[in-house]
């Protein structure tokens, strides 16, 4: 089988009976019940039935993608048997290549995303702050525009805007407080963006304003007994692979507050001489930007029954 990396999906590839693909695969229902015996609620139904709104709810949706990704992944080793060469997750899909590593296990991981999405939301009450996609400008311009947006609110205001996620080369997301993300939406387009897409989210991940969530998750992080990896995890916060637990929980802690540079992960595991990533887990986001980030890489998505023998398939080909 041809070396492989899995890639785990984050916020924002939830849907209503995203695991019903997989019908009544028991490495699922297992995943559903460790996921619902540590939480202590039947994560099961919430998936299966909704309503859109709840699973919205990001102390919903980090718990519910993990399992997503997590089951995807478990299914693949009972079935396949084949490890990837190395794993990696955008954001929140971090945590899920750690449980996939043998770093977390599903039931210590659960838990630990729900705190992770309070404390965002709590760090930054709703309305305050804000994300935008902007599309079509390089980032190291929508970086610079960022700070200028910073910059003219005065030394001591408390707007601020920056890139925090850098999604593929056409696309990188700002977040910040609403004020500043709209005046900078205005500004990058006026020079240039193809588009300044406002996003439907709680809270503004991955800007400094997570500072003091980031602060709760460490004290949380220091309560966990973290494994040495068993597969190579490329992190979000520095594109670096780490084996020391500490290590591990100080970039998942800085993560909270600092951006997803999803593009140099993607290229750090092309460098590892992967040429196929998969995308573990609901939708496909993740697989397109593979290709949009290195034409030359293989995307294919993991997501129900069909599509893992689509996947075996195309990994035993010569």
């Amino acid at each position: 089988m041809k070396p492989f990396a899995f890639v785990f999906p984050g916020q924002g590839s939830q849907s209503v009976g995203m695991l019903d693909g997989w019908a009544d695969h028991p490495q699922v229902l297992a995943a559903v019940a460790e996921a619902s015996d540590a939480l202590h609620e039947d994560v099961g139904q919430l998936i299966k039935e909704g309503p859109k709104e709840a699973l919205a709810l990001t102390t919903n949706t980090q718990p519910v993608m993990l399992v997503a990704g997590v089951a995807a992944y478990r299914v693949w080793m009972a079935e396949v048997g084949v490890a990837p060469a190395a794993v990696a997750g955008h954001s929140l899909g971090e945590y899920s290549a750690l449980v996939a590593s043998g770093v977390l296990t599903l039931s210590q991981a659960a838990p630990l995303v729900r705190f992770r999405a309070q404390a965002m939301q709590e760090a930054v009450p709703v309305g305050v702050g804000a994300m935008a996609a902007i599309l079509g400008m390089d980032a190291s311009k929508v970086i610079a525009i960022c700070a200028e947006v910073t910059g003219s609110f005065g030394q001591n205001a408390t707007e601020v805007v920056e890139a925090v996620n850098f999604n593929d080369p056409g696309q990188t997301v700002i977040a910040g407080s609403k004020a500043a993300v709209d005046q900078a939406c205005v500004a990058l387009k006026a020079q240039g963006a193809k588009r300044a897409l406002l996003l439907p989210v709680s809270a503004p991940f991955h800007s400094s304003l997570m500072q003091p969530a980031a602060l709760k998750l460490k004290d949380q992080l220091d309560t966990v007994a973290f494994a040495a990896p068993q597969i190579p995890v490329i992190n979000n916060i520095d594109v670096a692979v780490e084996s020391d637990p500490q290590r591990i929980r100080d970039a998942l802690m800085r993560q909270a507050f600092g951006p997803v540079r999803w593009v140099e992960v993607v290229l750090a595991l092309q460098a590892r001489g992967l040429s196929t990533l998969v995308e573990c887990g609901p939708g496909k986001v993740l697989a397109g930007m593979a290709k949009r980030i290195a034409p030359d890489l293989a995307g294919l998505a993991l997501f129900d029954a069909a599509s893992l023998a689509d996947v075996k398939t195309s990994l035993l080909e010569a």
